[in-house]
C-alpha cells in the first residue's frame, strides 16, 4: 500500500468510478444523489444531481453517461446499507447524462410491467447493448428479489436474463466477450455465465441456482461489491468487511488479496498509462484511492 493515494475525501458514500481520458474520474455518491468529477490534482466538482441513489456508471456508445439508479436508500454512519428505502423511494431506473449539455432523463424504470428495484453495476458489451444487475431491495420484514437484465442504449428493449438471483453487484464481461460475470453481496460468490449472443445467455441446469457457473466462493463473514476485470482476464472483486480487492483467476483460483484502508472497498476501475492505476471507492471514509495495479485493467468498449 505504500504507492497508494487518496485524491479525494469527503464524498457521500462513493461508488462506480469510471476513469476519463482527460486524467479525471467520474464517481456517484450514492448517499448524496449526486456524479461527482475528480481532477487528476484532485479538485472535486459536481458533474450531476441524480435524485434516489447513482450507483454504477459506464459510458455507452454514444458518448453519453449510463447510471444505474438504485431509488435511494438511507445510509446510516459506519453502516454500508441502511435501515431500508428513503422515504421517497419509488424504485430504482436507469438514468443517461449527457455529459456536454447536462441533460439527464430516465431511460428505463420497467422491465415489462415489472418495476426496477434497485439496479446496481453495469457493463457495455462490443453491440452497444448493456448487462446491468438489480440488486433488490430490502426493507424492514422482506425484500425484493435481484436480478441480471440486458437493455439497449436507445432506450428500445430491455430484457430479463436472470431471476431470481441473490443480491447481483458486481457485473463484468470477460476480454473475449464470451463469458458474463456477476458477483452476489450476500454469499461471497462469483458466477459466470456463458453469452450465446448479444443479450442471450447459455444457462446451466440443476444445481445451479441461477442458471451460472459458480467461480469462486469465499469464506467466512466476507461480501463481495461491485468489480472489473483486467486484460488477462482476471476479476477484481471489492471485499466488504475485510477490506480488501479479491483478485478472481477465471479457473476460479483466489490470486490475492489486496488490502484497503477501509472496510467497504465497494468498486473498483482502471485507467492512467497502459491502464495499470486502479481506481477503488473506500466508501467507510468517503475518499476515493488510487493505487499502481501490477497488471493492465480491461479496457472498456466505450470511453469519454
Amino acid at each position: 500500500m505504500h504507492d497508494a493515494r487518496i485524491l479525494a475525501e469527503g464524498l457521500r458514500f462513493p461508488e462506480g468510478p469510471l476513469a476519463l481520458a482527460d486524467g479525471s474520474v467520474l464517481v456517484a455518491e450514492i448517499a448524496g444523489g449526486t456524479i461527482r468529477r475528480i481532477a487528476a490534482d484532485g479538485a472535486v466538482a459536481l458533474a450531476a444531481t441524480t435524485g434516489g441513489g447513482p450507483n454504477g456508471l459506464a459510458i455507452g456508445p454514444d458518448s453519453a453517461l449510463y447510471i444505474c439508479n438504485n431509488g435511494g436508500n438511507r445510509y446510516d454512519p459506519g453502516h454500508f446499507i441502511g435501515r431500508g428505502p428513503a422515504e421517497d423511494y419509488a424504485g430504482g431506473s436507469i438514468q443517461r447524462l449527457d455529459l456536454q449539455t447536462g441533460d439527464l432523463r430516465s431511460l428505463y424504470t420497467h422491465c415489462g410491467t415489472e418495476r426496477l428495484s434497485s439496479p446496481n453495476d453495469l457493463v457495455f458489451d462490443a453491440e452497444g447493448g448493456f448487462y446491468f444487475t438489480d440488486m433488490g431491495k430490502r426493507f424492514a420484514r422482506h425484500r425484493d428479489h435481484g436480478g441480471v437484465y440486458y437493455a439497449r442504449a436507445d432506450g428500445s428493449q430491455i430484457d430479463e436474463l436472470i431471476f431470481p438471483i441473490q443480491a447481483p453487484n458486481g457485473i463484468g464481461l470477460s476480454p473475449d466477450g464470451a463469458s458474463l460475470y456477476v458477483a452476489e453481496t450476500e454469499t461471497s460468490r462469483l458466477w459466470a455465465f456463458d453469452i450465446a449472443a448479444p443479450g442471450v445467455l447459455r444457462k446451466a441446469d440443476f444445481p445451479s441456482p441461477n442458471g451460472g457457473r459458480l467461480v469462486c466462493g469465499l469464506p467466512g463473514f466476507q461480501r463481495f461489491d461491485s468489480l472489473a476485470v483486467t486484460a488477462a482476464g482476471n476479476v477484481c472483486v471489492g471485499t466488504l468487511m475485510t477490506g480488501h480487492i479479491t483478485v478472481i483467476a477465471p479457473d476460479g483460483e483466489v490470486l490475492r488479496q489486496v488490502r484497503t484502508p477501509d472496510i467497504y472497498p465497494t468498486n473498483i476501475c482502471f485507467g492512467g498509462p497502459e491502464m495499470r492505476t486502479a481506481y477503488i471507492t473506500l466508501s467507510e471514509t468517503g475518499r476515493l484511492m488510487a493505487l499502481d495495479w501490477p497488471e493492465p485493467g480491461l479496457a472498456l468498449h466505450f470511453s469519454a
